[in-house]
């Protein structure tokens, strides 16, 4: 009833606040309505297409800043690149593993979200997201030196973009690493309420 007469009060006024105001109130509306928790929608949490596609995209820039990185290319003179190496091996695992998770809830049953499942996530992701931009920020900064500094006694021009480019696979991996570890964060709050 309080929704039906703040809708009426706001029909006068046409400005982009109102309309932003007036669908929150009609989505709220029809969700209360059918009995739905908007919190357990989120797209990119856990169990969605959404987070599957981030976790497809954190493989796949990993494997391609591992590609970079060690097919050719002596890394292991350099502990910045040795630890970029590791987080990423490190990435690929965690990501194919919680893909092959929203794969099965997307296509096979919906999920079953549980306090203690998305929190061993959230600590996951936060955790390898640092380590990665850590690496990837360490990666760039030793290529950088190497490029502008040294000049051409520490590595080639292509060994150097190799290094580069590898760098910035890293980072791009952090991106939807940390996109999915702050989805997630946010679900879960509605998960202990209702635990």
């Amino acid at each position: 009833m309080k929704l039906l007469r703040e809708r009426r009060r706001f029909k006068s006024r046409v400005t982009v606040s109102h309309i932003a105001i007036r669908f929150l109130l009609v989505y709220t509306d029809r969700n209360i309505s059918r009995g739905d928790n908007m919190d357990e929608e989120l797209p990119g949490s856990i169990g969605t297409s959404a987070s599957l596609a981030l976790r497809l995209g954190q493989a796949l820039f990993s494997v391609a800043s591992l590609l970079f990185m060690c097919v050719g290319v002596q890394f292991y003179a350099y502990t910045s690149f040795c630890f970029l190496v590791t987080i990423q091996g490190l990435m690929i695992p965690w990501s194919l593993t919680l893909a092959m998770v929203d794969t099965f809830y997307v296509f096979v049953k919906p999920p079953s979200r549980q306090v203690q499942m998305v929190a061993v996530i959230v600590i996951g992701d936060w955790i390898l997201s640092f380590l990665s931009l850590a690496a990837a920020c360490s990666t760039a900064s030793v290529s950088d030196f190497m490029v502008t500094e040294a000049g051409a006694s520490f590595c080639g021009g292509k060994i150097c973009s190799r290094y580069q480019s590898s760098a910035a696979m890293a980072c791009l991996s952090w991106c939807l690493s940390l996109a999915s570890g702050l989805f997630n964060f946010w679900l879960l709050p509605s998960l202990c309420s209702n635990f």
